[in-house]
């Protein structure tokens, strides 16, 4: 009878989708860690070539530091504030990995290395599998954030203590809203007016 009351009032929709949501949340993980692995590796190759742009390398090395030293369990899915803290902290290390790409374009010497080379596709490929990792997450939190927060089970989830999970946003929404400017430097073609 109870076992029939709790089906009827999503109690299993909402262990399903919980247990989805913890699962993408630790392919997000998992895939964080695997960047922050390479991460020692490729400093450490530039830092060979490119030994005076200390500045950017100690950018990396810091939002890696910082970005490893969030504890990221499953609880904090549950907390919007700390997990907007640790997205923050990760848009910041792919920040500063963004600018050290930029260094490297100034070393054609770095760019043919092999181990450089290496490291650079597989740091392109857990780029990769963080984009889809974190899709994966943003699916499950919305099939999870609906149940909690539809009828008859939005009951059935603030009994059991289910509440909204956060999710990840655009850190500037206003920023991504404005088209790129264009700007092939103004050299016009012979014959342009």
């Amino acid at each position: 009878m109870l076992a029939a009351t709790l089906s009827g009032c999503g109690y299993n929709d909402l262990q399903r989708a919980d247990e989805q949501v913890k699962a993408s949340w630790s392919e997000v993980l998992n895939q964080y860690q695997r960047r922050a692995d390479l991460i020692p590796n490729l400093v450490n190759t530039v830092k060979g070539y490119a030994s005076h742009e200390q500045d950017t390398l100690t950018a990396v090395v810091n939002a890696r530091a910082q970005a490893t030293g969030i504890n990221a369990t499953p609880e904090l899915v549950n907390d919007p504030e700390a997990f907007a803290k640790f997205d923050a902290a990760q848009q910041q290390l792919t920040s500063a990995l963004s600018r050290l790409m930029v260094v490297v374009e100034r070393y054609p010497d770095l760019k043919a290395n092999e181990n450089f080379r290496d490291l650079q596709a597989q740091l392109e490929g857990t780029e990769n599998r963080i984009t889809v990792a974190r899709n994966r997450y943003i699916k499950s939190v919305q099939d999870y954030n609906v149940i909690v927060r539809s009828f008859p089970s939005n009951l059935t989830a603030k009994a059991f203590g289910y509440p909204v999970k956060a999710n990840f946003s655009v850190a500037n929404e206003s920023a991504i809203s404005t088209p790129p400017t264009v700007d092939f430097g103004g050299n016009k073609p012979a014959g342009a007016r």
